[in-house]
């Protein structure tokens, strides 16, 4: 079961996957400078770390999408997110958003070389088990709408 998958309600995974970049930068012009520092809760990501986690998806995920491709049966790296977020309140969430949508861009660009029946081409990863490349977007979509949520609640406590 693709824990991220009920996030996308029937809808097409590349459509989100796409406008993602155009709404974390409507709601981090609306959230301003202070409001990247909040989070949900004590102990939670402020939207700053956030953007740094997106952005260390991203480069996971472009990582991810070729290699599944690539390689028959590959196994996905996994990544611990608690240990990779250590140096992000010493990070600029500004560039943060810029390397996430830069990134972004060109995922977008591969994904819409990628015909449809590579969808079913099988990966591994060790934690999630067998997948293919349709659950890997549907993953990577389903993130996306996960954070974009907590940003908006964020924004809502505000």
């Amino acid at each position: 079961m693709n824990p991220y998958a009920s996030h996308l309600q029937g809808r097409n995974p590349v459509d989100i996957i796409a406008s993602t970049p155009a709404a974390l930068a409507s709601h981090v012009k609306a959230l301003g400078l202070d409001g990247l520092r909040r989070s949900l809760a004590p102990g939670k990501w402020p939207v700053s770390s956030i953007l740094c986690h997106l952005a260390d998806a991203e480069l996971a995920f472009a990582f991810r999408l070729r290699q599944t491709l690539a390689e028959p049966h590959h196994v996905i790296q996994p990544f611990d997110q608690d240990v990779w977020s250590g140096p992000y309140p010493s990070l600029d969430p500004g560039a943060a958003l810029e390397t996430f949508s830069a990134v972004r861009r060109w995922n977008v660009a591969f994904l819409n070389t990628v015909p449809k029946e590579a969808y079913s081409h099988p990966v591994t990863h060790p934690e999630r088990g067998q997948m293919t490349f349709q659950v890997l977007l549907e993953t990577m979509a389903g993130h996306d709408l996960h954070h974009l949520r907590q940003i908006e609640s964020i924004a809502a406590a505000a």
